[in-house]
């Protein structure tokens, strides 16, 4: 039996067409992570599931200041880069 989640997320899902791995660091590939960290693919199904329009952002760098995870608990970032060279390749990058 699906979840009510799961169903309100298939009403208006959006599903990647195809998925890489990223290769180098870059703005986007550390945002990436750290919606990944919390449990989602990238922002567009954080803000899916979460049902928010804008997620809270760092305004000097543009990183994700903070995410909702799924079990409600909160996931703070900092400004500078969180995501080291050896995570890179674990940041998955979908293509929509």
């Amino acid at each position: 039996k699906m979840s009510e989640v799961s169903e309100v997320m298939t009403k208006a899902d959006m599903k990647p067409k195809s998925m890489y791995r990223a290769k180098m660091w870059s703005d986007d590939v550390e945002n990436l992570y750290r919606f990944q960290q919390a449990g989602y693919r990238d922002e567009v199904e954080y803000k899916q599931v979460k049902q928010v329009d804008e997620v809270e952002c760092w305004p000097e760098t543009g990183f994700v200041k903070k995410l909702q995870r799924r079990d409600n608990t909160f996931y703070y970032y900092n400004r500078q880069r969180e995501c080291e060279d050896k995570d890179v390749r674990k940041v998955k990058v979908y293509v929509y």
